[in-house]
């Protein structure tokens, strides 16, 4: 087991932004035939957290009078009407980093073992990273989390989807792949934060040598997948992770899934592997 979060409420999104808060991290959901606001961390995360979607939202602690939101959606789900399956998705990622860090502490990384020490949020050149430790070799590593919602059977545009058949795939043989979102301008990258990771982890191996490690973990938080990879939608990046790669940054996985129990409204999550195929690596 990796997490469980109780006070669980399946919901469906309404409105994003809502018509309240006009900020595009707030959603109205429905609830109990009532509306209320939830944060969206992850914005639409790619037509995960949309008007329209099931979504699953956990009440946020500490809410006052100033506080526009009073819930935080983390999951969502799919239903492939030809496959007849049902996909829990993690969405938030925050909760990536807190997966990492509980497989960490149980052993769950095979090619990070028994490690010795480490700490969340350490500023190493121009950027923080999200965990920073001592293996039990006595090196130091530098993790980077990146969370993956997204899977398809083709890592194509959406235009070059429309002329292809899945029919004869199973459900779980999508492909999980990293980046895709809104972009400002056509042929921009996807995220600048995830870029700018990837080329200071490089950049820190080939100074560091063989005193420090670099590592890069994807999250991906549903199990209807058999693969991953760098996304051919973002090129930029693409190019940065496989100069990273061929430098010495190492490649983590850390598939999950999760459950939701509606009689006791509680979701958990528990890890399913670290070892998953890494597409062209």
């Amino acid at each position: 087991m990796l997490m469980i979060i109780d006070n669980v409420e399946k919901v469906d999104i309404i409105k994003r932004p809502s018509a309240i808060s006009k900020t595009p991290y707030v959603a109205d959901v429905l609830l109990n035939d009532n509306i209320y606001q939830a944060h969206s961390p992850s914005l639409g995360c790619c037509g995960l957290c949309e008007k329209d979607c099931s979504v699953y939202v956990y009440p946020l602690k500490n809410k006052t009078s100033k506080t526009v939101c009073s819930y935080r959606i983390f999951l969502s789900e799919i239903y492939e009407e030809d496959k007849e399956h049902i996909d829990f998705i993690g969405i938030e990622p925050k909760i990536a980093e807190n997966l990492v860090e509980q497989a960490i502490k149980n052993n769950n990384f095979s090619k990070l073992q028994n490690v010795k020490y480490f700490k969340r949020e350490v500023k190493i050149l121009n950027s923080r990273f999200d965990y920073v430790g001592i293996d039990e070799n006595d090196t130091t590593f530098v993790l980077e989390v990146k969370n993956v919602p997204l899977a398809d059977y083709a890592d194509v545009s959406e235009k070059e989807r429309k002329k292809l058949n899945f029919e004869d795939k199973n459900f779980d043989e999508k492909i999980a792949y990293f980046p895709d979102g809104y972009r400002k301008n056509k042929g921009a990258l996807v995220s600048e934060r995830a870029y700018k990771h990837i080329n200071e982890l490089k950049e820190l191996k080939i100074k560091c040598s063989k005193k420090v490690r670099t590592i890069i973990c994807f999250v991906i938080q549903r199990d209807d997948i058999s693969s991953f990879q760098v996304s051919n939608l973002d090129p930029i990046y693409q190019e940065a992770f496989y100069d990273a790669y061929k430098n010495g940054v190492e490649v983590f996985t850390l598939v999950c899934n999760w459950n939701y129990h509606a009689k006791t409204k509680v979701a958990s999550c528990k890890f399913v592997k670290n070892n998953l195929k890494i597409n062209n690596i």
